[in-house]
């Protein structure tokens, strides 16, 4: 199945400790490159992460971002670390005993020191292993995600594939005529000129000119190319490497195609190709 590379995905939790969230992106890249954001107190589950997208992604930017909202609660049950308070408070006497002046230090002040109020204490184990679960239906959303958007993308190159079959289907039914005309061109200038040619002579001048225009060659490897192309598409696993080396060589040939033309219908017929190459380019730029 044909995959793209950019894709977003979003998963969130809530539990009675607080919420995860989850937020993965993916765009183009040449290799796999996988950056992971995480809270400090979770900083354990990066190796996890990055285990987990190098065994379902195989190229793409990938930047993996988690927060984790507490709901650490000023409450009845809330605790309060009593040992530190009369600590707080004790060295506040004796400050004022040898600045001999009042502070006046209030609850408030005591409340908002850092270490007074205790929160309570989840189990960070379970934290870690709903977070990874998480993580793993995000992933799972992500990949699902740049599927759907790579079927669509190959949907798209298979009819530019069939535009250039038509345009080469079309360039090799009139290479017999275009010839047969420029032959009656030779002729007629000739006859405007007055001047006549040995049958010899006029014959070689054909065949040169047919040489020099047959491109029936460069007809037989577009058509070759885009038989690798279908058959990549339908294949399983990574292709985007493959896809754009293959729209390299169409364009070779739509090239080499337009410097033989010898009339304004393959001119354009070139055009046409190089055209509907580049945007099948562009969009496997996309694939994964």
């Amino acid at each position: 199945m044909t995959a793209s590379m950019t894709a977003f995905s979003r998963q969130q939790k809530e539990q009675e400790w607080g919420s995860l969230t989850w937020e993965i992106r993916s765009v183009n890249h040449r290799y796999l490159e996988t950056s992971v954001r995480l809270p400090e107190s979770l900083r354990a589950l990066e190796n996890g992460v990055r285990e987990a997208v190098r065994k379902r992604l195989t190229r793409g930017k990938v930047e993996c971002a988690l927060r984790f909202q507490s709901e650490a609660k000023i409450s009845s049950d809330l605790h309060l670390n009593t040992t530190l308070i009369k600590q707080l408070v004790q060295a506040n006497v004796e400050i004022e005993q040898i600045t001999g002046t009042s502070s006046n230090l209030s609850n408030m002040e005591v409340l908002r020191w850092p270490g007074v109020i205790e929160e309570q204490d989840f189990d960070k184990t379970s934290i870690e292993k709903q977070a990874l679960s998480l993580f793993g239906a995000a992933l799972d959303d992500l990949v699902a995600t740049r599927q759907r958007e790579g079927a669509e993308l190959q949907g798209f190159i298979k009819k530019r594939i069939d535009s250039v079959r038509e345009i080469v289907v079309n360039v090799r039914n009139k290479m017999p005529e275009i010839l047969t005309k420029q032959k009656q061109n030779i002729l007629d200038r000739l006859a405007e000129l007055q001047a006549e040619l040995e049958p010899t002579r006029l014959e070689q001048e054909v065949s040169l000119l047919a040489q020099k225009a047959d491109v029936e060659e460069e007809l037989d490897r577009l058509d070759s190319h885009l038989n690798e192309v279908e058959r990549v598409l339908s294949a399983n696993g990574q292709k985007g490497r493959r896809l754009d080396f293959l729209m390299q060589e169409l364009n070779r040939e739509a090239n080499t195609l337009s410097s033989k033309s010898i009339v304004v219908e393959t001119t354009l017929s070139a055009v046409e190709l190089k055209v509907l190459i580049e945007q099948m380019r562009e969009q496997i730029q996309n694939v994964e």
